[in-house]
C-alpha cells in the first residue's frame, strides 16, 4: 500500500490510504478508473467471481462496460472484506436494494475512521430510507453522497461533467472534492444530502414516465410538461421530508433529472420506451443485467407520497403501470383528465 499527500483549499495537507469501490456495474467501474488515473491506491470489489476473473485478465469490464482499458493500478477483488479492511474512503456503488446486504457483512472490518462516499441512487423498499441513512444504520460512519447528471460512458470517455458532492462535514466535503475532481469531472459541494439523495432517486420514476411517453409517441411537449411537473413532485415530497427547495433547481436536481429523462443512455428512460412499446416490465427486465433504479424506487416513492401525504399523480400513475399492470395509455389519460388547478 502507499499513501498520497493531497492538498486542500487552506494548503494543509491530508495523507491518504487507499480508496474501495464497492459494486462495478458501470457506475463503479468508471468511479474506480477516474480514481485510479488520479494514482489513488484503488480496489474495485465486484460481487460476481467471474467478472473479478475477467477483468484480471482482459483489464476491461466486458459486462458492464465493454470496450474500455481499465488502469493497470486498478485493483479488483470480490472478498469484501478485503476490499474495505484497511481503506480510509469507501465508495459506495451498490443498487440500492443491495446495499444493506452487502454492507452488513462489510461493516464489522471497515475501519474506525473510514468516510463512505454513496454514489448510488435510489430509496430502499420496506424502509423507506436514502442510501446514506442505510449506511449510516449499519456502520455508524460518517457517510457522504456524490450525486448529478452523470452517464458513466461518457465519464469514462473524459467528457466534461459536472456533480455535486453533499456532506454534513465541510471539511471532509473539501476534501472529497479534491480526491474526486479532475479537468473533466467537477464537483460542487454541497450540505443538503437529503436533498440531493431523493433528486437524484426519484428522478428515476420520473425518467420511467418521460420513456414511455416517448415510446407511446407523444411528442416533445408531453416530455416537457412531465419534466417539468415531475419536479414539482419532487420538490413537494423533499420539502415535506426536510429538504431545501434550492437543491431540486441544482444539478442533483433539475440537472439530473432532464440528463435521464432525455438521454438514450439513461437505462430507466429506456425502460420507459419499452413499457409504451408494448413490452411487459418482466420482459425488459430479463433483457439486461444492469439496474434501473426508478423500477424499485418508484414503489418507495409511492408510499413515501402516501406516508407524507403529498400529491405525486406522476410516481403514481408510473407505480400503477409497474405494480399494477396498468396500461401506459390509461395512465396517460388518468393524468391529462385529473381535475384542473393552478399551476402554484
Amino acid at each position: 500500500m502507499f499513501f498520497m499527500a493531497l492538498r486542500v483549499k487552506n494548503h494543509e495537507e491530508i495523507y491518504m490510504g487507499y480508496i474501495a469501490v464497492i459494486g462495478a456495474g458501470s457506475w463503479g467501474t468508471t468511479l474506480a478508473c477516474l480514481l485510479a488515473e488520479k494514482e489513488y491506491d484503488v480496489t474495485l470489489w465486484a460481487f460476481e467471481k467471474d467478472l473479478v476473473d475477467s477483468i484480471r485478465d482482459t483489464r476491461m469490464n466486458s459486462i458492464y462496460l465493454p470496450d474500455v482499458q481499465l488502469p493497470d493500478n486498478l485493483k479488483v477483488t470480490n472478498d469484501i472484506e478485503l476490499a474495505v479492511k484497511k481503506a480510509r474512503y469507501i465508495l459506495n456503488v451498490v443498487p440500492t436494494q443491495f446495499t444493506r446486504s452487502v454492507f452488513r457483512d462489510a461493516g464489522r472490518r471497515i475501519p474506525a475512521d473510514a468516510i463512505i462516499v454513496s454514489a448510488s441512487k435510489g430509496i430502499e423498499q420496506g424502509t423507506l430510507l436514502t442510501v446514506s441513512s442505510i449506511l449510516r444504520e449499519i456502520t455508524g460512519h460518517q457517510v457522504a453522497v456524490l450525486s448529478g447528471p452523470s452517464f458513466a460512458k461518457e465519464v469514462v470517455r473524459r467528457l466534461p461533467t459536472a456533480v455535486t458532492l453533499a456532506t454534513e462535514d465541510i471539511d471532509s466535503g473539501l476534501i472529497l472534492q479534491e480526491i474526486f475532481n479532475t479537468h473533466y469531472f467537477r464537483v460542487y459541494t454541497h450540505t443538503d444530502m437529503l436533498g440531493v439523495e431523493l433528486g437524484g432517486a426519484l428522478k428515476n420514476v420520473i425518467a420511467i414516465a418521460a420513456g414511455i411517453s416517448d415510446g407511446l409517441g407523444l411528442g416533445h411537449n408531453a416530455r416537457a410538461a412531465l419534466i417539468t411537473r415531475g419536479l414539482a413532485e419532487i420538490m413537494r415530497l423533499g420539502v415535506s421530508l426536510g429538504a431545501d427547495e434550492r437543491t431540486f433547481s441544482g444539478l442533483s436536481g433539475l440537472g439530473d433529472l432532464v440528463l435521464t429523462c432525455t438521454g438514450p443512455l439513461s437505462r430507466n428512460y429506456s425502460v420507459g420506451v419499452s413499457l409504451g412499446k408494448g413490452l411487459t416490465l418482466k420482459e425488459i427486465l430479463a433483457s439486461t443485467k444492469s439496474v434501473a433504479e426508478g423500477v424499485a424506487t418508484s414503489l418507495s416513492a409511492y408510499e413515501l407520497s402516501r406516508r407524507q401525504d403529498v400529491e405525486m399523480p406522476i410516481v403514481e400513475q408510473i407505480y400503477e403501470v409497474i405494480y399494477k399492470e396498468k396500461s401506459p395509455s390509461d395512465a396517460v389519460s388518468m393524468l391529462m383528465n385529473r381535475t384542473l388547478k393552478s399551476e402554484f
